[in-house]
């Protein structure tokens, strides 16, 4: 099987993985990957999709993913530590960036807690789902939607151009795996580096709830300042209030 005329074997080949699963078509790369982990899949396997009938973001949101829109991928890591579970999506953010605004027609924008976007456009989106034995942490699934196509139910979306997907994911799986096996809070220079790029810094969200942002913390939490002054929020979505 192959992934946009790539062959399996081959692209773990360039991408230095140990497995590349390539479909036409799943229901979901993650949970494709997660039932591989569950057989004993090793760190670095690899699910492409040309399309996803289910895929999903945060929250089971539906994430749109019609054939040859974009890289649709889920990344099998098995980090020795979970400590840096809670600001993963964050680093990946961080780290890819830099990378895919090579190809884009402005500045990439991080958007707490795991989205990227070029000016109001989302570009890409990252979801993260862990599987513990016990205490111990088993494995990591880290999935990535990147748009190359601009999605035919959304006209709010950006997109690269003048690249090619192979191009892409050579410069994106490395990005990724250094952003699984890094460990503990996010440190000074991740969180300045977050602040140049961070979406909404300074502006006003009706959710988590209603303030203004002013960042991150260490420990991957949103910042809003409120009329009780200044609170953490680990989990929730970031909504711009209606201006």
């Amino acid at each position: 099987m192959s992934w946009l005329g790539h062959d399996a074997g081959a692209l773990a080949r360039v991408l230095a993985l140990p497995m590349v699963s390539t479909h036409q078509q799943l229901s979901s790369t993650m949970d494709f990957a997660h039932a591989l982990a569950a057989e004993g899949a090793s760190a670095g396997t690899l699910v492409l999709a040309e399309e996803q009938t289910a895929g999903r973001g945060r929250a089971g949101r539906v994430w749109t993913s019609t054939w040859g829109a974009g890289i649709w991928m889920t990344l099998l890591e098995r980090p020795r530590v979970g400590s840096g579970l809670d600001v993963l999506s964050l680093r990946i953010g961080l780290r890819l960036a830099p990378v895919l605004e090579r190809w884009t027609d402005g500045p990439v924008r991080l958007k707490w807690p795991n989205d990227l976007f070029v000016g109001r456009r989302k570009l890409a989106g990252v979801l993260i789902e862990a599987r513990w034995r016990g205490p111990q942490l088993d494995w990591v699934a880290i999935g990535l939607g990147i748009n190359l196509l601009p999605p035919a139910d959304r006209d709010d979306a950006a997109t690269l151009t003048g690249t090619t997907p192979l191009e892409v994911l050579s410069e994106v799986i490395p990005a990724v795996r250094a952003s699984a096996f890094a460990t503990d809070a996010l440190d000074d220079g991740e969180l300045a580096a977050f602040a140049r790029r961070d979406f909404a810094l300074g502006q006003r969200v009706s959710h988590p709830a209603d303030g203004l942002v002013r960042g991150i913390s260490a420990q991957g939490e949103l910042l809003v300042e409120t009329a009780e002054g200044v609170s953490p929020f680990r989990s929730g979505s970031l909504v711009l209030a209606p201006t």
